[in-house]
């Protein structure tokens, strides 16, 4: 870094200043300093002491200064400061603990380390920096250590036990297993013991719950901060040794100002919650008054940077010296200007470095600016110092330039050149799973049953039958029938899913209304494969506008897109790319929730088409959103010659018809706009592309004129429904889709409170999010009375402005609305959920949700998606009321939105609906009917055979199941996976094993994740193995009663009758041959000499006959495995 800070030895002050730093404790004035320049002069300064602790006036400054500190020493940690209004929360996500936690865990690793926060971060009760490390866990590949011990102490230092580890802060025990997922780390932890001793350390992955790899020790901290029980409460500054610290305090006035009205508010907000009769306690509820702290800070060797000379009452000055520096004026976007002034620089003997955020970026201004006859260079590190006179492009980041005039030596950074930037970081933050299996299955569900039809899941039962025992499902149907199902069959079975929560109708067993059922779905699903399949091929016939490949403009476009693009954005944008550059006509459907960069992919592809002189149409559903898209577009391509226009209501009949000529007249190179676009006036001279947004919310009428324009026009089509994973894999081949699973990295995460409502509290977070300039939205879900909440809400902050809206006004007033508040003229939005549809706001980034608990978890779902869009921390309360219900009804619910706060199971089952209803989207209404009557995953699957069938991948007839009964013992006994959820996700996976492969694989994750296997299970995944097999062979069921073991043939099976006498000779008389009946069979019998002879086991028995049976089946399927016979 000598590069930014090698000419300051040049300054006597800063000489000074750096003789002086540590002599004594109190404060050395530093004055006439600008923004950015402060972050590298501290960098200067603190060089040689152990701790840098930046104090700063606010949230957002830190977050600047850590941001510009993190670019010269990347060990610096943001602490923020505790919420200390909310600390009354009944439940409060991790998130804040975590950011805390880490600096922490800096402080104490002992490592010279700088931390940057703000005022109040000191102002918060800690637990003294010894108790927290006593608290620490290390644990060792061989410690001593008690199971129960250890899940006691870490229920201790705040972890929550939970069946399965899903999140930062949880953990879990099976058997000898420990699952931990320690706050401070990336990647949570599995620790197997043997008795008392640690076995293994190893992480693993969330989604999957597979290790990942070994580790010889890990270090747990605890998810407390806060002094507990005796403890006597310290301020973070107490963790500084006074020799080896030096503080920064960027502008010490403010500093103090920030502290006094943290305590009135605080003080207020006390006071105001005696008076309303709340009881006031605890520790956590304490705070240091700014004088003590002020005291505390002068006891250290402190540097107070200034702009101005100015009086700092409270901090006690030992000596003050003067700097000159200023900052650079900006040049917005101006590269004439730029050039002029480094020109004028240069001429002065100036030296210059201009930073930016990316190497490439920093490379290309070097080349540009050689284009204007400036020498300049890319210097890889900043190590070597500019000469006078030179000019040298870096990579590095600092919000804004500065120039020291005494000492010719100026800094821009990219944000002074081409305006404010966002920065964003990579890494990968914990999303919640998807769904995996529906094995979320509760006693009194609806499933299908594939042979049976739908009935009711009763739960498992342990049935001994011939002094075997195992695990049969009860399932009971229409009419007191019920069908025992052993678990070795569950892949037969699905939970029964649909998009309305209606009641299917129970089947009856034994009769053929489930098979008349099973067929008319499949002719429908044969049908749509048909259309889609016929509708595929047409457009892959037709020639499409060939485009170029990209030009030296489009790269450029692309890369002034201020973010980082996440990897599923960039395999999108390819795809689109080559489909526009190739002959077939473009149609593609990209999926991704709101804001995770779908409209940036459609911008790649509007100005690819506009360069070779096409015109886009860009298609809405709402005004809003259309005025949304506009805005974006017209940021960013204000570089270039791009006309874009809006039509919808908020232009007038003036402009409007202006926009039609000119677009007749191919001057408008884009619109965008809602179904005014479809009407019948507007014709253009040359349509290239079709990018639709949200096409479900569209009416039948529109979507006509939609097909009308699409003729022979490239289409892109958006939705933010999610679509299903099944879905998608079976329409691969048919429909192009890219789906944007990954969120875009600088989501902050979501910091979720849940709590009883009182008005204190609604006060208190309103004023908090409106006092760092951002908005609220306050979720109110009843029509009728929102005006009278919308009141209430307004008497409590009665000088912001609150306002309401919901799905019953007047469209014209909704967006009149809707469009103040974006513009953020709105300080307050009390609304019904109409806020969930794709509208994207990043200003706001409170939400309060009132009777949280009346909303179901897909509706808190989306509306939690709605805050934490920018990079600041986002929030979201949760309100109930407690006298209104039950107590018991109570509890569960909100231990149902317990879930939701770490995005858990709840979040697959809010995501399932979501999907369900997306799946409905994509293939149209008729076929929903047929979703609703077998249910959605036997529908999926369906779908999937016939587009196989279609696509000749399959041979139609094979559409029999397997079935085994063999007298083993082969369940999994409850020691070994206690929690039943988890047992019979197992059993379905484990039915649903076709090869040996995955029964090997299936066998590693369970030893993994439950531990060494019982040879009851080892006999169930074997069994499963076997039924593969026989599925390979053409057997549709292997029944064993005492001795005799039948094997039932598929009628249509593809054997070579004339090698059976063959067979039956190898097997001596034991194996004989059926084909009287319905079904053909093989009865195998094991002739016992004497009474002696013991019995063979029933599962070699089977493997042997199938192993005879491989040798009917020709030559033409060859090895156990074969991929088409699934």
């Amino acid at each position: 870094m000598q590069g930014l800070i090698g000419p300051l030895k040049e300054l006597a002050e800063f000489e000074e200043l750096c003789k002086n730093k540590k002599k004594d404790a109190g404060m050395i004035r530093v004055c006439g300093c600008v923004n950015s320049q402060k972050s590298h002069m501290m960098y200067a300064i603190g060089d040689g002491c152990k701790y840098k602790v930046i104090a700063c006036s606010s949230e957002t400054k830190a977050k600047q200064i850590y941001e510009e500190y993190r670019f010269l020493d990347n060990n610096t940690y943001l602490y923020p400061a505790k919420d200390f209004l909310f600390y009354k929360a009944d439940i409060r996500s991790k998130e804040l603990v975590k950011q805390r936690m880490e600096g922490i865990q800096a402080v104490l690793s002992g490592t010279p380390v700088t931390i940057v926060t703000s005022l109040d971060g000191f102002m918060d009760h800690l637990a003294p920096k010894e108790n927290i490390e006593e608290k620490v866990l290390k644990i060792q590949n061989d410690s001593v250590l008690k199971l129960d011990e250890m899940a006691e102490r870490l229920s201790d230092v705040g972890y929550d036990r939970e069946v399965q580890v899903e999140g930062p802060g949880q953990f879990a025990v099976r058997g000898g297993i420990l699952d931990i997922y320690p706050l401070t780390e990336e990647l949570p932890v599995r620790i197997e013991f043997w008795g008392d001793e640690v076995d293994s350390i190893r992480t693993f992955d969330v989604e999957s719950q597979r290790s990942i790899e070994n580790m010889p020790e890990i270090t747990i901290y605890p998810a407390v901060e806060f002094p507990q029980g005796e403890e006597k409460g310290v301020s973070f500054l107490d963790y500084f040794s006074k020799e080896d610290t030096i503080l920064f305090l960027d502008e010490p006035v403010r500093l103090v100002e920030r502290g006094q009205n943290i305590e009135e508010e605080f003080m207020e907000a006390q006071k105001k919650r005696l008076e309303n009769g709340y009881e006031l306690e605890e520790e956590e509820a304490k705070i240091f008054p700014v004088a003590d702290i002020l005291k505390k800070i002068n006891t250290y060797s402190s540097i107070g940077f200034f702009a101005l000379e100015m009086k700092c009452r409270g901090l006690e000055v030992r000596e003050s010296y003067e700097i000159q520096a200023k900052s650079v004026n900006p040049y917005n976007n101006s590269f004439e200007m730029l050039t002029q002034d480094l020109k004028r620089l240069k001429r002065n003997g100036y030296r210059v470095v201009l930073l930016s955020g990316s190497r490439t970026r920093a490379k290309r201004l070097a080349e540009d600016l050689r284009d204007y006859n400036l020498s300049s260079y890319y210097g890889e590190e900043l190590e070597r110092e500019v000469k006078p006179g030179e000019i040298m492009t870096a990579y590095g980041y600092i919000a804004e330039g500065y120039e020291y005039p005494m000492l010719k030596f100026t800094v821009i950074a990219e944000s002074d050149i081409f305006g404010k930037r966002k920065k964003k970081k990579k890494r990968k933050t914990y999303e919640g799973r998807k769904i995996q299996s529906f094995s979320e299955l509760k006693p009194g569900d609806y499933v299908v049953h594939e042979n049976h039809g739908v009935g009711i899941y009763q739960g498992i039962e342990k049935i001994v039958v011939d002094k075997i025992s195992k695990d049969y499902m009860k399932i009971s149907y229409a009419q007191g029938g019920n069908l025992y199902i052993p678990a070795t069959q569950l892949d037969l079975i699905q939970k029964y899913a649909s998009a309305d929560a209606k009641k299917p109708k129970l089947n009856k067993l034994g009769t053929q209304e489930w098979n008349r059922t099973k067929t008319r779905v499949r002719g429908a699903v044969k049908e749509i494969a048909r259309d889609l399949v016929k509708l595929y091929a047409a457009r892959q016939e037709q020639d499409g506008y060939v485009y170029g490949e990209d030009t030296v403009w489009q790269r450029e476009f692309e890369e002034m897109f201020p973010f980082e693009e996440t990897e599923d954005q960039m395999m999108a944008i390819e795809a689109v790319k080559k489909d526009m550059e190739s002959h077939k006509i473009m149609d593609r459907l990209i999926c991704g929730d709101v804001g995770f960069g779908k409209t940036e992919v459609a911008i790649r592809a509007a100005f690819k088409a506009v360069q070779e002189s096409k015109q886009v149409v860009y298609l809405v559903p709402t005004t809003i959103l259309a005025q949304q898209h506009y805005r974006t577009f017209v940021q960013r391509m204000k570089e270039f010659p791009v006309r874009i226009d809006l039509l919808c209501r908020f232009r007038t009949p003036a402009q409007q018809k202006k926009t039609i000529e000119d677009a007749k007249k191919g001057l408008v190179d884009i619109i965008i706009g809602t179904h005014r676009v479809l009407s019948e006036d507007l014709k253009f001279k040359d349509l290239g592309l079709l990018i639709i947004d949200e096409e479900q919310r569209f009416g039948v009428q529109h979507k006509e004129k939609i097909k009308k324009l699409k003729e022979n026009v490239d289409v892109l089509t958006l939705t933010a429904t999610p679509i299903p994973r099944t879905l998608h894999m079976s329409l691969i081949g048919i429909r192009d889709m890219s789906v944007l699973e990954e969120a875009p990295n600088d989501r902050m995460p979501i910091q979720t409170y849940v709590m009883e409502y009182n008005d204190e509290m609604v006060r208190e977070a309103i004023e908090r999010e409106c006092a760092r300039q951002g908005q609220v939205y306050y979720v109110y879900n009843r029509v009728e009375d929102i005006d009278e909440v919308a009141g209430h809400v307004q008497k409590l902050v009665p000088d912001l402005s609150v306002a309401y809206a919901h799905g019953q006004m007047r469209e014209h007033e909704l967006e009149r609305i809707m469009y103040d508040f974006i513009n953020g003229e709105i300080d307050v939005l009390v609304s019904t959920t109409i806020i969930e549809t794709g509208l994207d706001i990043s200003n706001a980034n409170t939400m309060i949700i009132h009777d949280a608990d009346r909303l179901g978890l897909s509706q808190l779902y989306q509306l939690r998606g709605r805050v934490g869009r920018s990079n600041r921390m986002a929030y979201a309360f949760l309100l109930y009321r407690r006298d209104k219900m039950l107590r018991e009804v109570a509890e569960k619910r909100l231990a149902a939105i317990r879930e939701f706060t770490d995005l858990g199971s709840g979040f697959k089952i809010a995501m399932r609906d979501l999907e369900i209803r997306g799946a409905g989207n994509l293939l149209g209404a008729e076929q929903h009917g047929h979703m609703e009557a077998v249910g959605y995953d036997l529908y999926c699957k369906m779908l999937n055979e016939a587009v196989k069938h279609l696509k000749g991948e399959m041979e139609e007839e094979e559409t029999f199941t397997t079935t085994m009964d063999l007298n083993v013992d082969a369940f999994i006994p409850a020691s070994y996976i206690p929690n039943e959820y988890q047992k019979l996700d197992v059993y379905k996976r484990i039915a649903a094993i076709e090869s040996r492969e995955e029964m090997e694989d299936m066998a590693e994750e369970l030893t993994d994740r439950f531990g060494d296997i019982p040879k009851k299970v080892e006999k169930l995944l074997e069994v499963a193995a076997l039924k593969a097999q026989a599925h390979q062979l053409y057997v549709t069921a292997v029944e064993q009663k005492g001795e005799v073991y039948t094997f039932i043939m598929y009628e249509k099976a593809k054997v070579h009758p004339e090698r059976i006498p063959k067979l039956i000779e190898d097997f001596r008389g034991e194996l004989t041959f059926k084909a009287d009946g319905a079904q053909p069979c093989f009865i195998y019998e094991k002739k016992r000499r004497n009474l002696k002879e013991k019995q063979t086991d029933a599962l070699e028995i089977t493997k042997n006959v199938l192993n005879g049976l491989k040798g009917l089946i020709g030559g033409e399927k060859s090895g156990i495995i074969d991929p088409l016979s699934k």
